[in-house]
C-alpha cells in the first residue's frame, strides 16, 4: 500500500500487514459461513477451530508441552497484577517482586493489596536504566513465587538473562516482548501478555500457566477470578474477545511462516542494531540513556540535544511517514519501538533519519 507508513507507536502497536490483507478478505465472510468471524457464536464449530488453533500455536511456537495452559481472556494484562496475588498468594506467603519500571511497579501496587510483597530487586534509584543481575535479587524463603516484567516499554530495559529462582515459581510480564525471540518457555511457571504489541489488536491478554501452577490456585475467589475458571471451558466460560483471538491465531500463523521465533529473532536483531548502531556512533547527539547490557530489543529510547530538537525530530519523522517517535508522556524524549510486526525497512528509514537529521540539525 502506497500511503501505508512505518508505525512505531508503542502500542497498540503495528500488525503484519499480511494479517491484515487475510482479514480484509474474510471480514464479511468468514470461510463460507455467510458472516463474519466477529459475528460468530463463540460456541460455533467455526470459532472452537479458531480457539483451538490458536492455542495449539502458542505452545508449538514457543517449545511448550501439554502440562501448560493457554488461556484467552479479556480485562488485559494490568487485570493479571491482581489475579496474580489472588490465586497465588496464600496467607503466610510473600510475593517477590522485582521492580523495573512502570508495570512492575503498578504490578507490586496490586500486590501490597491482596497479601504480602517483598522488594526482590529494583533499579529505581537510577531511574530504571538497568536491569538487576542475578547475584542482587533477594528472594526470601517464605515465598511464593517470583514476578519479573520483562520488557519496560517506557525505559527501554530489558532482561537478557532468565532469573533462576532454585524450583520457586517464576511469573513473568511479557506484554512486550512476548515471542519476539528465542527463549527457553518451560523456565516460566506462568507468563501473560496484552496482545497490542506484538501479538494482535488490544482487547485479549495471552496467559500461559503450568499445570503444577494452577493446582496451586486458591479457592474463594469469584468465579471470573479464578485462572481455573478458564482453564477448565477453554477460555469459553463466559464470551471471550473473539475477534482478538481469531487475530492472535493469524499473527501466530504468520510467525511460524517468518521461520518461527529463530526467524522473528534474526529480524528483530537487524532492526535493534541498525538504531542502536546510530546512537552510539554519535552519543553526544543521541544519548540512549539505559545500560547497554540492559538495551529492549522492541523499545528503544533515546534523547537529544535539547527538547526542542526532540520535538522537531519527531514532528519531521511524522512527515516523512514515520509515525509514533514520541517518548511516553512520563519521561519524554523519543521512543523507536520496533515490534515484530515492524518490517526491516522501517528500521533501515528510521537510521537513515536519524543520520540525516544531525547532519542538518
Amino acid at each position: 500500500m502506497a500511503n501505508r507508513v512505518f508505525n512505531f507507536n508503542p502500542g497498540p502497536s503495528t500488525l503484519p500487514l499480511e494479517v491484515l490483507e487475510i482479514v480484509k478478505g474474510e471480514l464479511l465472510d468468514y470461510l463460507g459461513s455467510g458472516m463474519s468471524i466477529m459475528e460468530s457464536s463463540h460456541r460455533s464449530p467455526e470459532f472452537d477451530e479458531v480457539n483451538n488453533q490458536a492455542m495449539a500455536l502458542a505452545k508449538e511456537i514457543m517449545g511448550l508441552g501439554d502440562d501448560y495452559k493457554v488461556l484467552f481472556i479479556g480485562g488485559g494484562a494490568s487485570s493479571q497484577f491482581a489475579l496474580i496475588p489472588m490465586n497465588f498468594l496464600p496467607e503466610g506467603k510473600t510475593g517477590a517482586y522485582v521492580d523495573t519500571g512502570t508495570w512492575s511497579t503498578k504490578a507490586i501496587k496490586e500486590a501490597q493489596i491482596i497479601g504480602k510483597m517483598h522488594l526482590a530487586g529494583s533499579s529505581k534509584d537510577d531511574g530504571y536504566m538497568f536491569i538487576p543481575k542475578q547475584a542482587d535479587l533477594d528472594i526470601p524463603g517464605d515465598a511464593a513465587y517470583l514476578h519479573i516484567t520483562t520488557n519496560n516499554t517506557i525505559k527501554g530495559t530489558q532482561y537478557q538473562y532468565i532469573p533462576e529462582t532454585g524450583g520457586l515459581p517464576l511469573i513473568a510480564d511479557m506484554s512486550s516482548d512476548i515471542c519476539s525471540r528465542q527463549f527457553d518457555y518451560t523456565k516460566f511457571d506462568m507468563f501473560y501478555a496484552g496482545a497490542q504489541k506484538n501479538l494482535g489488536p488490544s482487547g485479549v491478554v495471552m496467559v500461559v500457566i503450568k499445570d503444577s501452577l494452577l493446582e496451586k490456585c486458591k479457592d474463594g475467589n469469584p468465579t471470573m477470578f479464578d485462572y481455573r475458571t478458564h482453564a477448565a471451558k477453554n477460555s469459553l466460560f463466559n464470551t471471550p474477545p473473539a475477534f482478538g483471538i481469531y487475530m492472535v491465531k493469524l499473527i501466530l500463523e504468520w510467525i511460524k511462516k517468518q521461520g518461527g521465533l529463530a526467524g522473528v529473532e534474526k529480524i528483530n536483531q537487524q532492526k535493534k542494531d541498525l538504531i542502536y548502531g546510530m546512537i552510539d556512533k554519535h552519543p553526544d547527539y543521541f544519548k540512549g540513556p539505559v545500560a547497554k547490557d540492559s538495551r529492549s530489543w522492541m523499545n528503544i529510547t533515546l534523547r537529544l540535544p535539547s527538547e526542542d530538537l526532540e520535538k522537531k525530530f519527531i514532528a519531521e519523522g511524522k512527515a516523512a511517514g514515520l509515525v509514533g517517535l514520541k517518548g511516553h508522556r512520563s519521561v519524554g524524549g523519543v521512543r523507536v519501538s520496533i515490534y515484530n510486526a515492524l518490517p526491516l525497512e522501517g528500521a533501515k528509514a528510521v537510521a537513515d533519519f536519524m543520520e540525516a537529521f544531525k547532519k542538518a540539525n
